[in-house]
């Protein structure tokens, strides 16, 4: 089972000074609108409803932050979390692209999600959700152009790759690893941004998206650790 599989909602944020003061590291999921990013969420962690999928594109504008580790029953119960267990967070971002709501909500999202994105600290990695027909919109490459200078590893998920045949997912694929590897560092190195095909119907991709996400957030390391003896993990007897 994936630990993925433990995540339950925690809390929503509408402004900045409401993040969570956990320290423990985040993955945020970003994406425009009907990329599949609730879908893709939902899949991963094993529910049908931890990500709320809206039928109004960006009628979700806050912030939503689902907890791994720190509950001690399934994820359908509504036992407190226990903050202090917490391993990691699934952030799932306002999807992005909406042209139905006001001028004012575009801009508190723009300074809501850019902040998030380039300035927290927690903030280990980002998984941007592209639809594989139609990749990298100008939004996309705004929030690329807004990650990328905090120099953190993004995997890019090219989602409803089942929409494609063959040679249109191969072609997709290596398009986005281009645009991906063309954002170098100071020193003309890339910076760690990988990408895959994904299709929540098919079913495609999910393990290795899974075990990249797992990667990130290193819980490989928080498993291992799991494993040891209470004396291996420097637990004295009775503890």
């Amino acid at each position: 089972m994936s630990r993925l599989w433990q995540a339950r909602f925690f809390t929503t944020v509408n402004h900045l000074r409401d993040l969570p003061n956990t320290q423990v590291p985040e993955i945020a999921f970003a994406g425009r609108s009907n990329a599949g990013k609730s879908t893709a969420i939902n899949i991963l962690a094993n529910q049908k409803k931890l990500a709320f999928a809206s039928k109004t594109p960006g009628r979700t504008q806050h912030i939503n932050f689902f907890s791994i580790g720190g509950a001690h029953v399934g994820q359908h119960r509504k036992d407190a979390t226990r903050v202090d267990e917490i391993r990691a967070l699934l952030v799932d971002l306002p999807g992005y692209g909406y042209a139905e709501v006001s001028g004012s909500a575009k801009l508190h999202w723009q300074s809501l999600l850019g902040d998030y994105v380039q300035r927290r600290e927690q903030l280990a990695a980002l998984v941007l959700i592209v639809d594989s027909r139609r990749p990298f919109t100008d939004l996309d490459i705004q929030m690329l152009e807004w990650f990328a200078p905090t120099g953190k590893p993004i995997h890019c998920l090219l989602t409803k790759s089942d929409k494609l045949n063959r040679n249109e997912a191969t072609n997709a694929l290596r398009a986005a690893r281009t645009l991906l590897n063309s954002y170098v560092d100071e020193e003309g190195q890339p910076f760690p941004f990988t990408a895959q095909l994904f299709s929540a119907l098919k079913r495609d991709g999910i393990e290795e998206a899974n075990d990249r996400i797992i990667e990130l957030l290193g819980l490989n390391e928080t498993e291992e650790e799991d494993k040891k003896s209470p004396g291996e993990r420097g637990v004295s007897p009775g503890q």
